[in-house]
């Protein structure tokens, strides 16, 4: 479990193609010197398990399911990526609940500056809006964000300079891909409703007479 607040940018080592897989092995820095192996790591948000570690290095064995929905198989020597342990029992709580399980790839539309912050336009499948909110969270390349506007087949983001500045979101543009989590609840919710029309056109009488749809 993790929760989009990236603790920091590693630069990939490399990554090597294997029977149908991938080694990926990243320069953690500072972030490796508490890592085992065995630990739980997102890198560009996908949560991958840590196999190896030399110095700062750490490496990961990626499966094809990982390689089919996410951009990690892209990934080249010297690709910066967002990094973040495994939420640990004593931490803070920030961000909102990210299982680092990657439902789609997005390809950024537009990246403009208005002001001191970054809004930007990612364009994703009808399956990915499907569950955004305007308002909700999601996670763009593991990092927690609030969606602003939701159309059919993308939606909109502002990116603050903090933001901007400690994850890949500051030097990526129009064109670059980026891995897409929604939010959990949202599909829980969404499971739960598809399963019963008659439970969900309740809620919807309840939400309506309680004035919030």
């Amino acid at each position: 479990m993790f929760t989009g607040l990236v603790l920091g940018l590693g630069s990939v080592s490399g990554l090597v193609r294997k029977n149908g897989g991938a080694r990926l092995s990243v320069d953690a820095g500072n972030l490796a010197v508490d890592a085992e192996i065995g630990d739980s790591i997102a890198v560009n948000g996908t949560c991958l398990t840590v196999v190896e570690i030399r110095g700062s290095v750490l490496s990961f064995d990626i499966s094809d399911e990982t390689l089919r929905s996410s951009n990690v198989g892209r990934l080249q020597g010297r690709d910066r990526v967002n990094l973040e342990p495994s939420l640990r029992p004593n931490a803070k709580m920030g961000g909102h609940f990210v299982t680092g399980h990657i439902d789609g790839v997005g390809t950024i539309r537009s990246k403009v500056l208005t002001g001191d912050v970054y809004r930007i336009i990612i364009d994703v499948s009808p399956k990915i809006t499907g569950y955004l909110v305007g308002k909700g969270s999601v996670a763009i390349d593991g990092i927690s964000l609030t969606v602003v506007d939701v159309a059919p087949e993308s939606f909109s983001l502002v990116v603050i300079p903090h933001t901007a500045l400690m994850t890949t979101l500051g030097f990526k543009a129009a064109g670059d891909t980026v891995n897409i989590e929604v939010d959990i609840l949202g599909k829980y919710v969404a499971k739960f409703l598809g399963r019963d029309t008659g439970r969900a056109d309740a809620l919807m009488d309840t939400l309506v007479r309680e004035g919030f749809a």
